[in-house]
């Protein structure tokens, strides 16, 4: 099950989150969500859990505790949006039009 968690501190790594989250049972992965351009942390992350059971343990125990002085946001991570390949519309890439 993933978990998303929000409100990290800047200085959190993914390390960070994977201990913290180890007291609920086996992490599978755990990431820190980086800005491509300034490696720098967007303030939130996933956490992904082995069972059900443990990743409702880790949603319980950890939404509200403190992580680097802030307190987290700690939910069910929803699927990501499917996105179009063809954001304009019109499948012509969104270029110049030559009438």
């Amino acid at each position: 099950m993933n978990i998303f968690v929000g409100n990290l501190s800047r200085e959190t790594a993914d390390a960070d989150l994977r201990q913290s989250f180890e007291a609920f049972g086996q992490v599978t992965r755990a990431t820190v969500i980086t800005d491509k351009f300034t490696s720098e942390s967007k303030g939130f992350g996933f956490v992904e859990m082995s069972t059900k059971a443990e990743a409702d343990a880790a949603l319980a125990g950890m939404n509200g505790k403190e992580l680097h002085g802030r307190a987290l946001n700690v939910s069910e991570a929803r699927p990501r949006p499917e996105r179009s390949e063809r954001r304009d519309g019109g499948g012509n890439g969104g270029g110049r039009q030559s009438w």
